[in-house]
């Protein structure tokens, strides 16, 4: 049975993306939003909860999120949820992350809104794989 790996967000950006290259030339983009629910109490108060979610955007895809994005841009992202981890004083960290697939910049003005499609899925694995390298 196939399984399905998709996420939906919208958030504010938390920081300015921040981009770099991968040893094979490959550009990389990442970037925390902030998605905050919202719920009414039992008592009626109006209560609230941020999650802080790392989003990672390859190719033209992140050269766009970098160029046009900035702390506090509303988007909408569509992407796919990674785990990666890493070795810090001897231990086995984790740590997940959406690779963004398509963005769409939010704004009040509907004319400002755009859509950025990324990279194909087989283009992300080699893109993956040169960045394990």
């Amino acid at each position: 049975m196939p399984a399905l790996n998709r996420v939906q967000l919208i958030g504010y950006l938390g920081r300015d993306p921040e981009s770099k290259y991968t040893t094979t030339g490959k550009r990389v983009t990442d970037f925390p939003i902030a998605v905050t629910s919202r719920w009414k109490s039992e008592s009626g108060e109006i209560r609230e909860h941020t999650e802080w979610v790392n989003i990672e955007a390859w190719g033209r895809l992140a050269e766009t999120c970098y160029e046009y994005l900035g702390k506090g841009s509303l988007v909408y992202i569509e992407g796919r949820m990674k785990t990666d981890r890493y070795e810090d004083e001897g231990e086995t960290r984790y740590f997940t992350k959406v690779v963004a697939q398509s963005v769409q910049f939010l704004s009040n003005n509907p004319a400002d809104h755009s859509v950025v499609e990324g990279v194909e899925e087989e283009d992300l694995e080699s893109m993956e794989l040169a960045e394990a390298s």
